[in-house]
């Protein structure tokens, strides 16, 4: 059984992952020789909680991760690779499961969603493309008002560079995300 990655406390393999993801995103920021002012400021996030986190000390929302892979542009499974762990946010588990190393950028991610969860993701960069397939219970997903309504087995694909939503119903909802970095000017 996969373990989520604890945003209230954390145990002590969770710590581990805290700390190995917060000095995995400071090697990314010091390798475009940004400082922490800058990619705060980039990625609208606290200045103090970002050095919290690559200190291995935050607790950041799958939005905040997303916003900090998107300024440092890397796939988000490249900024979260070193926990082996499922992210936790808010009734969302999600998991990094394999991610291409060639053209278009592939990653591939498990994701889980309580019951009754409703969430509204941020635009992805230009060009970025994901494909839901639902392995258990219903989900309805896509940009906001074109979502598309899944059970076991189907899939929809969507562009997911404007904001787009997952919701489940009155059961746990699991799926598959495929999610390609298209570089903007190819994208479909």
């Amino acid at each position: 059984m996969i373990e989520p990655f604890s945003q209230a406390s954390f145990s002590s393999d969770d710590t581990l992952h805290a700390e190995a993801l917060g000095r995995h995103l400071q090697h990314l920021r010091q390798l475009r020789g940004w400082s922490l002012s800058r990619l705060a400021s980039d990625a609208g996030v606290a200045k103090s909680n970002l050095s919290r986190l690559e200190q291995g000390n935050g607790n950041p929302t799958l939005d905040t991760l997303w916003r900090l892979a998107s300024c440092l542009e890397v796939p988000f499974g490249t900024l979260i690779k070193p926990v082996t762990t499922a992210l936790d946010d808010q009734g969302v588990q999600v998991q990094l499961i394999d991610q291409g190393d060639s053209q278009p950028a592939v990653d591939v991610y498990w994701m889980r969603l309580d019951p009754d969860v409703y969430r509204l993701s941020e635009a992805h960069p230009a060009g970025v493309h994901e494909t839901v397939t639902v392995i258990s219970g219903r989900l309805t997903t896509g940009p906001e008002h074109e979502s598309h309504t899944l059970g076991p087995g189907q899939s929809v694909t969507f562009a997911a560079d404007r904001p787009h939503l997952y919701a489940s119903d009155n059961e746990a909802t699991s799926a598959i995300l495929t999610i390609v970095y298209h570089p903007p000017e190819t994208s479909r």
